[in-house]
């Protein structure tokens, strides 16, 4: 494999604190050296004015193969992965069929490896068919490679099985990562608040999610699984993390870019694209997601990244599927939320987009260490840009930020020590 030295870039490596203006030279698909003098390579790119970082990661996508592939198939969704510089993604097992056996497990893994792009790595369902009344067969899937288990999408509703997924997954080491909505308040096409009364929509509680997690931290309590709290989106739901967090339970949590930035007011238009499972919140909901990313109650950023045909989302808003993409669009939503007001450093947001998510599910990932993987992305923070939905490389464009107007960007995504994508 062709050596590559990337030159004149800064550093930064939030799982080793390390930030300075320094050369990384990579040789045979990983990290050799950080430092100056590195002598030749093959292949230079010139970092200057740009951050050198770990290969992003997101540990919440959907892939929608098998079963929807002309929605996105494993190919066009680690193209739009790189694209927005993610080198790991994570699929949810929501496909037809759900990934709920070691057999799809392995047809993930096998797709990713064909399609050459970034890392796509298969979350397991938790229960049978995504039904919620048996545990599937999660030791095999986790020997096939499964990184975590969830039934996202829905959460698992029965609390008596929601006890032996965690025992399951304890006894396993493995992370459960729940959709956490108490099925007997949802069903509603927005959150619930004076604003769907006003347009005449049934709406989601508040409520509906705090249930959930508060149920299964108390259920968690004495199991001591590794719990994962998927797409938060309450003021409630960010206590109950921070309390917990206090009394030392095992629990993380990740947030969305939607949840950081947009209102239920958005839906007054009554476009589709704002339409999404957890819905829109309110503003003090927002403003507590970013409070909790600010004290650490939140672990990770994570796109929810969910495409859909646009006859679809062309359906009344009550009846449209929930979901957008966000990948290809996630750096630059993540800078206009927490970095442009200064909520956190580029380093806490590089760290919660690398170290944080390899850490929650044990990857062997997320650092430029020496001799690990060379999976790089290379940032221009200052680089002003146009979302286009035209040169999403995802095969949906159902998205509510086309014309924002956003700054920094990935501009080259490396993965294994090859260039995999380059804005130039």
């Amino acid at each position: 494999m062709p050596s590559l030295l990337i030159k004149n870039g800064t550093v930064l490596d939030p799982a080793r604190r390390y930030e300075a203006r320094a050369d990384l030279l990579v040789r045979d698909g990983r990290i050799a050296a950080i430092g100056v003098n590195l002598g030749r390579a093959d292949h230079v790119i010139d970092a200057g004015d740009c951050y050198v970082t770990p290969g992003l990661i997101d540990i919440h996508v959907h892939f929608r193969e098998p079963g929807d592939e002309e929605e996105e198939d494993i190919a066009s969704g680690a193209a739009a992965a790189v694209a927005g510089g993610f080198t790991t993604v994570c699929c949810m097992p929501n496909t037809r069929p759900p990934l709920d056996n070691e057999g799809l497990v392995e047809f993930v893994l096998r797709q990713s490896e064909r399609t050459g792009l970034a890392n796509v790595l298969p979350v397991g369902a938790i229960t049978k068919g995504r039904e919620g009344k048996e545990l599937a067969e999660m030791a095999l899937m986790k020997q096939r490679g499964a990184v975590a288990f969830s039934d996202d999408g829905v959460g698992v509703a029965d609390a008596s099985v929601m006890r032996k997924a965690l025992q399951y997954a304890q006894m396993l080491d493995a992370v459960l990562m729940q959709h956490c909505e108490e099925p007997t308040l949802s069903g509603g096409a927005m959150h619930g608040g004076v604003v769907s009364t006003a347009l005449g929509l049934m709406g989601v509680p508040a409520e509906a999610e705090q249930l959930m997690i508060a149920r299964d931290l108390l259920l968690n309590r004495n199991i001591g699984c590794r719990y994962h709290v998927q797409h938060i989106s309450t003021a409630g739901s960010v206590e109950l993390i921070r309390e917990a967090k206090r009394r030392r339970q095992s629990v993380t949590a990740e947030v969305a870019p939607h949840h950081l930035l947009l209102t239920d007011e958005c839906c007054r238009t009554y476009d589709t694209n704002y339409k999404m499972s957890p819905p829109l919140r309110s503003a003090a909901d927002v403003a507590a997601c970013i409070a909790g990313v600010k004290d650490g109650t939140i672990d990770c950023l994570a796109t929810d990244h969910a495409p859909h045909l646009a006859e679809e989302k062309e359906l009344e808003f009550q009846f449209a599927p929930n979901g957008i993409v966000g990948l290809e669009v996630a750096l630059g939503l993540y800078v206009r939320a927490l970095v442009e007001p200064g909520h956190v450093s580029w380093m806490r947001l590089i760290e919660m987009m690398t170290a944080a998510p390899a850490r929650i599910l044990g990857l062997n990932k997320g650092s430029l260490a020496e001799g690990a993987d060379a999976d790089i992305t290379i940032i221009n923070p200052r680089l002003a840009w146009t979302v286009d939905l035209n040169q999403f490389r995802s095969k949906s464009r159902n998205c509510p930020y086309a014309g924002w107007k956003l700054t920094g960007r990935a501009v080259t995504t490396i993965v294994g020590g090859q260039v995999k994508w380059s804005l130039a």
